[in-house]
């Protein structure tokens, strides 16, 4: 006779656990390309040269799969997924970089894709925010605030604040591209793929005939770094493992994780940068990792909200 199997618990247990733990692997996948990203946008390198590298690699990557699984009918979806999460935030992003410093990409970006995200889901599902995600926000906010309070308070020029209003511009086009994952339960790598694809067809030709470009004053290990990082650590990696995240423990949870990317490329940028760490940022650091994990524990009503 055989025993009947009840793996639901265990396994929902265990799914869980790979959602967090893929969070945990975006967490430092973006907090590198936080510093990467840095790095190039003070060199030769122009934001179309950054965003070229990450659609020319991850589109040639991802093309041929993309083309030989999705039929037709399905691509509009993956085409408004690529002006989000492909088009949308890349150019936001990278544009950000050359008005300000990569502290103020994790305190706009990765601080506010879960201000982004949350507001979002519980506008368009009409469900009321749970006390924790409050709260988990709040305290995140205060950490984010400590940990750019010196950067904000010593640029007060235009750039750095055109460059902000970018870098939420990318934090809003990244929270609408993981809702709609979740919403069209589309597979990451699937999606990941398709979003390469159409960002490669439909930015390559532009860049080609109109954009700036210094691609070619450029040293072959730095374009080497870049088209590595740009284009298959964050466009692809990174990317698929928020995309799985958000599908296994939800999208407010997987983006209250994204609120330690900021201490966490503070600490990058201290060790490869040598840039020092002052008492209040590392006071943030632990005020924002608190917040983050408050956020990202599972509640009943955030679990609602996930849905």
């Amino acid at each position: 006779m055989n025993i009947p199997l009840q793996p639901t618990r265990s396994q929902l247990m265990s799914d869980t656990s790979k959602g967090f733990l893929a969070g945990l692997m975006v967490v430092m996948c973006w907090s590198g390309f936080n510093i990467v990203s840095r790095f190039g946008s003070k060199g030769v390198f122009t934001p179309f040269d950054l965003a070229a590298m990450r659609y020319g690699i991850s589109g040639l990557l991802g093309s041929v799969y993309f083309l030989r699984n999705v039929p037709y009918v399905d691509w509009p979806r993956y085409v408004t997924l690529s002006v989000f999460g492909g088009l949308g935030y890349g150019l936001f992003v990278y544009s950000g970089f050359s008005f300000a410093p990569s502290a103020h990409a994790g305190i706009f970006v990765n601080g506010g894709i879960p201000f982004c995200t949350v507001v979002i889901v519980a506008l368009t599902t009409r469900f009321h925010l749970a006390r924790q995600t409050v709260f988990a926000l709040v305290i995140s906010a205060c950490g984010l605030l400590l940990i750019g309070i010196d950067s904000l308070l010593s640029h007060h020029g235009q750039e750095a604040f055109i460059g902000d209003l970018l870098f939420l511009a990318a934090a809003l086009s990244w929270a609408i591209f993981g809702i709609l994952m979740r919403r069209w339960q589309i597979r990451p790598l699937l999606g990941i793929c398709g979003i390469a694809c159409f960002a490669m067809a439909i930015y390559w030709p532009v860049y080609l005939i109109f954009l700036p470009k210094n691609l070619l004053m450029a040293g072959w290990g730095d374009i080497t770094l870049q088209c590595v990082y740009q284009g298959i650590i964050a466009a692809m990696v990174a990317a698929s493992l928020y995309s799985y995240a958000n599908q296994k423990i939800g999208a407010c949870q997987a983006s209250m994780m994204l609120a330690l990317v900021p201490a966490a490329s503070a600490i990058g940028a201290y060790f490869i940068l040598a840039e020092q760490l002052t008492w209040s940022v590392i006071l943030g650091i632990l005020v924002v990792s608190a917040g983050a994990i408050i956020g990202a524990m599972p509640t009943r009503v955030a679990g609602q909200l996930s849905k």
